[in-house]
């Protein structure tokens, strides 16, 4: 599927069109100034983008208080239309982010809960209970997502809801032809739900997308039901792996997800691969050392699964956690290019054009604290992904299988014969000659 082997392009759109933090109920067509990221995406190599909530809610986008009405700091249904048709003029697939554990207080269900109360016939989706009180003295308790009570969590086991829902999905899917869905907080999703959901958007497309958040545990456990997952596993291992001067620990999670060994958890399924996101420090303020950001690169686009691009992250842009949304969500007048963002590029291109680096399977040629080589195979074609996080050249000796072979990143060929040497801070993706 077209999933497999595309590359993510990852925007905030509430943050990076620069709208009020708070849902200020003034219309402005907003949305559109994502038109203007076309060409960068394309220039990246990106074949996917995948947009956060872009639907009508109380602040962040994850507090929705319409989901069949774009959010009004954004503009209207017709320019979220316009701005899909645009990204799939280009070729580029479009994901939006599906918040259905949770609504805002804004809701027009929960608000006619808060006017109604028990004569409301939405009362059964949401959790909650008239014997009670909420923090915002409702009159009533209800269920927050992880004690956030301004994010009332949806009774899922309800038919109405899940039907509703799934309403949702097919309007979204005939209203502005998305071809997938990024599923906020899988993990907190009801499983039956989730295969219920699966069932429903094969029957509307077979190649709809469906990418769920999830954080620690067996990732099985969601992926019968979806596509693939956020990897926070590797994730946390490729920053600090490199911090830590220590690429065992991501070499180890590697292999035990997509090694040979019969024992590998995830081999044959693609997890969702990312440096950074909307929810954590961006790769270049977490890593201590700047000049391993091509190192970081270089491993997300070749290890194995489907590699994502957050907005800013492929220039440099810095943004701690601890300073809330706003330093990690930034509005920006546009893209920027510089040696990183190149540097991206190239290895992007790379990718698309090696199956072997899309498809191919894993296998570990040499691993120490600071160097890492793999292959990757794929009918015939196989590539050596070699890194270095030093600040020194690496001799490495090993036994590539091949004399000779063309560096996919720089073009320049390659002799194995007496070591290959890896410079400071080095990504190579050597395609082996035949």
């Amino acid at each position: 599927m077209w999933y497999d082997d595309a590359v993510f392009y990852q925007l905030y759109p509430l943050g990076a069109c620069g709208v009020p933090w708070v849902n200020d109920g003034v219309r402005e067509s907003r949305i559109l100034k994502l038109i203007d990221w076309i060409p960068h995406i394309r220039a990246l190599g990106c074949g996917a983008v995948y947009l956060n909530p872009v639907f009508e809610s109380d602040a962040h986008g994850y507090d929705t208080r319409d989901y069949r009405a774009l959010d009004c700091r954004l503009g209207t249904n017709a320019d979220l239309r316009a701005v899909v048709d645009a990204f799939h003029a280009a070729g580029l697939r479009v994901v939006l982010d599906g918040v259905f554990n949770h609504v805002g207080r804004g809701f027009w269900a929960f608000r006619d809960v808060q006017e109604r109360r028990w004569d409301s016939p939405y009362r059964d989706w949401f959790n909650l209970s008239f014997d009670g009180n909420s923090n915002y003295n409702d009159g009533f308790w209800y269920e927050g997502w992880e004690g956030h009570y301004e994010l009332v969590k949806l009774n899922l086991r309800n038919p109405a809801v899940a039907d509703y829902i799934l309403d949702t999905v097919k309007f979204w899917a005939g209203e502005f032809g998305i071809d997938g869905l990024r599923l906020d907080v899988a993990y907190c999703l009801d499983l039956d739900f989730l295969a219920r959901l699966r069932g429903f958007c094969d029957s509307l497309r077979p190649d709809f997308f469906l990418v769920g958040e999830t954080l620690h545990g067996d990732y099985n456990r969601w992926l019968a039901s979806l596509h693939s997952v956020t990897n926070y596993e590797c994730y946390k291992g490729l920053y600090s792996s490199l911090n830590d001067l220590n690429l065992f620990e991501i070499g180890h999670s590697i292999k035990r997800q997509s090694g040979s060994e019969p024992w590998a958890l995830y081999r044959g399924r693609k997890l969702f691969n990312f440096l950074d996101n909307h929810d954590v420090t961006r790769i270049a303020s977490i890593l201590r050392d700047k000049r391993e950001l091509p190192v970081a690169y270089g491993l997300l686009m070749a290890m194995p699964g489907i590699p994502c691009v957050y907005y800013g992250s492929e220039w440099g842009l810095e943004g701690e956690k601890r300073d809330g949304d706003a330093s990690l969500r930034p509005a920006l007048e546009g893209p920027e290019r510089n040696e990183l963002t190149e540097l991206v590029a190239a290895l992007i291109a790379a990718r698309n054009k090696s199956r072997a680096l899309r498809e191919g399977g894993y296998a570990e040629v040499l691993l120490t604290n600071r160097q890492y080589i793999f292959q990757r195979e794929a009918d015939g074609e196989r590539v050596l992904c070699a890194f270095n996080a030093d600040s020194e050249p690496y001799t490495a000796h090993f036994n590539a299988g091949c004399g000779r072979a063309v560096d996919l990143v720089s073009g320049a060929e390659h002799d194995f014969g007496g070591g290959s040497v890896l410079p400071p801070y080095s990504v190579s993706y050597w395609l082996c000659e035949r």
